[in-house]
């Protein structure tokens, strides 16, 4: 072995050690006869000292030593002369003074610090990745997303699951998402897909009996990209069967709050996590996804609008639209210029989103004061009794009104809480707040293609109550499935899945498809429905989104050792890349530019 100690382990127990280490040098400094190392591997770091008078060959190798050089050191570990513990290291205490130093290879300048926590251009953080990986912050965190995902292997053996690999060469078929295709060789015309997620091979593992699975799965969806969001991500992939929603909801509440005490040493906002039906969620916080850090909602004043004396909210609530006030807390009270600032880019804001406009009320600083902005001579004073009850309104705070189109004052609503929450300082990244959405619609109406789109997958089960109005009434079906949200991000999701091949094939036609198309696609699923096929459910946890959160990364690129860049590209490999001619030829693909994208 070249090292018989890590760089992290060593403390004052160790004084008096022969110690052989290796790493990087992460430091050095030069005081003539004295040269000191930091010297740093994958578990920390620890000081080297090089005396010129007692060592002074290994002085000389020392003195020709720079960043990031890989280097063997023999020494003495001893504890620090008083004064010069380092509290910041948890080797601070001790020392190694080096009798030899070997260098192992040397290093070209790195692009970048390695030793500094300072902003880096992202570009050649992505093209010098292997050495971005070096940072310690990046250790941090591919280490907790290591023991993130083996706790919650720990977590399920424990439950008796099992973990099943599923292909990643599968058929192409309609999940949502574009598939990336995979050209056969052997069947020339003919495609593999990489899984979007392991949706049908996991229902057909409960087809098979066993009741239990999960996998750390690999998915791949060709989707146009954003910060929680990469064309291949991490999932943890779960099914079981002879189980209720219920029965799901309480194993991944108990396997999330496992991984947030005993992997992250923190403790959930709330425990038990809340229920929130989802057009709750959505008329208070206009988001299926809410960040329950905080306690920012709307209200809906429709009927006090629409007898107020203000025109704009009259005709809204004639039309049908909701008029929402959300309440601001304490920002009335800023000095007026700094008001109006903060208005102008509210509304901004809004505009932005799809508002005309956003009207505001100020509450004066004291019971009885003078209401500030434009808003409050439109209501009489037992409308603004009203208001001020319902919004829970105080002295020196904010109303702040939306109306539009319902899907507009979603949007709307979403982005204000968001901000306003921001300003406030109340998305605090070391509070962990989960809550569960639950009753979702089954379908969207999709009016370009003139069809129901599922909200989740087209194998989702409807809740017990609702299963008639497929026939009647699909648009006010509710599925039987359930989204964990993070911190304002969807974690995880899933649902009870549909068991029954008549009720599985009532789906095909609402969602635009023939049942001879679908038995084109889903064919194996459809047969394999008939041959006794236990009730059944599942989720997805989002690993990658999950320790970014738990990271406090503001991106999922912060948690993935070798991700791709917003535009999908990996820019170190150079990847996607341009295939040879003769790999294109054996697979009998010839590629067809569009006009604009020849050179």
């Amino acid at each position: 072995m070249l090292k018989t100690q890590n760089c992290g382990e060593l403390r004052p127990a160790h004084a008096g050690q022969e110690v052989l280490m290796a790493g990087w040098v992460f430091r050095r400094r030069d005081q003539g006869g004295l040269i000191f190392i930091d010297l740093r591997d994958r578990w920390g770091i620890t000081q080297v000292v090089v005396n010129q008078e007692t060592s002074p060959d290994a002085h000389r190798v020392a003195d020709s030593l720079r960043n990031e050089y890989v280097v063997q050191v023999r020494g003495l570990v001893r504890q620090r002369p008083e004064g010069t513990a380092n509290s910041e290291l948890e080797t601070g205490d001790i020392e190694v003074v080096a009798s030899e130093i070997t260098l192992l290879n040397a290093s070209k300048t790195p692009p970048f610090y390695i030793n500094q926590d300072t902003k880096i251009d992202e570009v050649a953080r992505m093209k010098y990745r292997y050495l971005d990986l070096r940072r310690p912050k990046m250790q941090e965190n591919i280490i907790l997303r290591h023991r993130v995902v083996k706790g919650m292997r720990d977590y399920l053996d424990k439950l008796d699951f099992v973990e099943i690999e599923t292909p990643i060469l599968f058929k192409t078929t309609p999940e949502g998402a574009r598939d990336f295709l995979v050209p056969s060789r052997l069947m020339p015309g003919n495609f593999y897909a990489l899984p979007q997620s392991p949706q049908q091979l996991k229902q057909l593992l409960m087809v098979a009996g066993y009741e239990r699975y999960f996998q750390i799965a690999r998915c791949f969806r060709d989707e146009d990209l954003r910060g929680d969001r990469q064309p291949e991500f991490t999932q943890l992939d779960l099914e079981m069967s002879f189980v209720q929603r219920e029965d799901i909801i309480t194993l991944i509440e108990g396997l999330m709050i496992y991984l947030t005490e005993q992997v992250l040493g923190k403790t959930p906002m709330f425990k038990p996590f809340p229920r929130i039906k989802y057009i709750d969620a959505m008329e208070m916080y206009g988001s299926d996804k809410p960040d329950l850090r905080y306690e920012l909602a709307a209200v809906d004043i429709t009927d006090l609008a629409a007898a107020s004396g203000f025109q704009v909210f009259k005709s809204s609530a004639a039309a049908g639209k909701p008029v929402k006030a959300f309440r601001a807390p304490g920002m009335a009270l800023r000095s007026g210029t700094a008001l109006r600032k903060l208005m102008d880019d509210l509304e901004t804001l809004a505009r932005a989103n799809g508002a005309k406009g956003l009207a505001w009320l100020g509450m004066p600083e004291t019971e009885g004061g003078e209401l500030k902005g434009p808003v409050g001579k439109f209501f009489g004073a037992e409308q603004l009794a009203e208001l001020f009850q319902r919004t829970e309104a105080k002295p020196g705070d904010l109303l702040l009104f939306i109306t539009d189109e319902r899907e507009t004052v979603y949007r709307i609503v979403d982005v204000l809480r968001r901000t306003i929450a921001h300003e406030l300082g109340l998305d605090d990244p070391e509070k962990l707040a989960f809550g569960w959405i639950i009753d979702f619609p089954m379908f969207y109406w999709n009016e370009e293609e003139q069809r129901w789109d599922p909200s989740q997958h087209m194998f989702t089960m409807p809740l017990p109550e609702d299963l008639p109005l497929l026939d009647t009434d699909p648009g006010a079906a509710r599925g039987s499935q359930y989204d964990l949200a993070l911190n304002g991000y969807e974690v995880a999701g899933g649902s009870i899945r549909i068991h029954d091949r008549a009720v599985q094939e009532k789906m095909f036609p609402l969602i635009g498809q023939s049942l001879e198309r679908a038995r084109e696609q889903f064919g194996h699923m459809l047969e394999a429905f008939e041959y006794g096929v236990p009730p059944h459910g599942g989720v997805a946890v989002g690993v990658d989104r999950l320790v970014m959160l738990y990271a406090q990364e503001p991106n999922i690129r912060e948690v993935i050792a070798f991700p791709k860049t917003q535009a999908g590209a990996d820019i170190m490999a150079h990847a996607p890349s341009p295939a040879e001619p003769k790999q294109l030829e054996e697979l009998g693909i010839a590629v067809v530019y569009k006009e604009d994208e020849k050179e």
